[in-house]
């Protein structure tokens, strides 16, 4: 059986440290806003004879526009975003064009309020689920207020697991936002959301196992059981997180790149989330029990 609590200050640092790099991310060169959130144009073209990204964004600079991204997909499509463009300048990239046999497939344009109310709203939607996850697990662990810790410790560390899930990502993402200008959209968000289910998932797993542990105590203490717990769901996490990855990667490598962020930051925050649900969520469990403890002895 592996000592886990035991070292678990060694894990926890290692967390910290990674937090605080990430947050220091953000601080400094925040996230790098695609159109979704800013607002712009989309033109969705087919070509005949597909040019390779770079020979596109000649040929568009020659035109006198400037890309903010270019994405590939299937075998004939290219999706092209634009900070402004109107309908009389997608007709001169599309006649521009047409040397490679280019069509409009769609043109679709986000005013700047459209893409301000989706950022907003994708902040609520992570708050919403963020404060239905305390509330969620307050209640399915009601019955263990008894124990060393009240069912709302429970909660706050499935939260502290979670946000360590995801300003990781988002770190990285200011780091690629930054440094290869890498743009997020609404994609990241659905990505974030799906880590949160993904890893509080993990999470309530190991806590189940540590609510069937405190029904036959024994002369265990809360850090044996915490400790055990850890252990008798420890291959099932490892095995359910490797099969995952398996298929991301796959879709990583041959999924084309119009999802390949999207897929990045699901492999990213899926390891996060497994990290998180062995190492993280369980041992601030002990650190509520030391608080509580703490907190009675000076009263």
């Amino acid at each position: 059986m592996f000592k886990i609590i035991h070292k678990s200050k060694y894990f926890a640092a290692f967390s910290i440290v990674l937090f605080i790099l990430s947050v220091t991310a953000y601080g400094i060169w925040g996230l790098r806003l695609g159109i979704d959130f800013t607002g712009g144009a989309s033109l969705d073209l087919s070509f005949s004879n597909r040019p390779t990204t770079e020979q596109l964004a000649t040929d568009l600079s020659t035109l006198g526009f400037e890309a903010s991204s270019i994405v590939t997909g299937g075998d004939t499509e290219m999706l092209i975003k634009f900070q402004e463009l109107d309908n009389a300048q997608k007709d001169a990239i599309v006649s521009g064009l047409s040397h490679y046999g280019a069509t409009e497939v769609s043109f679709v344009t986000i005013g700047p309020s459209i893409g301000e109310e989706l950022k907003q709203k994708s902040i609520l939607a992570i708050g919403l689920v963020l404060a239905a996850i305390i509330v969620y697990i307050s209640y399915a662990f009601r019955r263990v207020s008894k124990g060393p810790v009240p069912s709302w410790v429970y909660g706050i560390a499935a939260i502290v697991a979670l946000a360590h899930d995801i300003f990781i990502p988002i770190g990285v993402f200011a780091l690629l936002g930054h440094f290869a200008g890498v743009q997020i959209d609404a994609l990241f968000v659905t990505a974030l959301l799906t880590i949160l289910g993904f890893s509080v998932h993990d999470t309530i797993v190991v806590f189940d196992r540590i609510r069937e542990g405190l029904k036959d105590r024994a002369h265990k203490t809360f850090a044996e059981i915490v400790n055990i717990s850890i252990n008798t769901t420890l291959a099932r996490s490892i095995n359910t997180s490797v099969t995952t990855l398996i298929v991301l990667t796959a879709l990583y490598v041959f999924g084309g790149t119009a999802i390949h962020w999207f897929v990045f930051t699901l492999i990213l925050g899926i390891i996060c989330g497994t990290y998180s649900s062995i190492f993280i969520a369980s041992p601030v469990l002990l650190l509520g029990e030391w608080f509580l403890n703490r907190k009675r002895k000076i009263a």
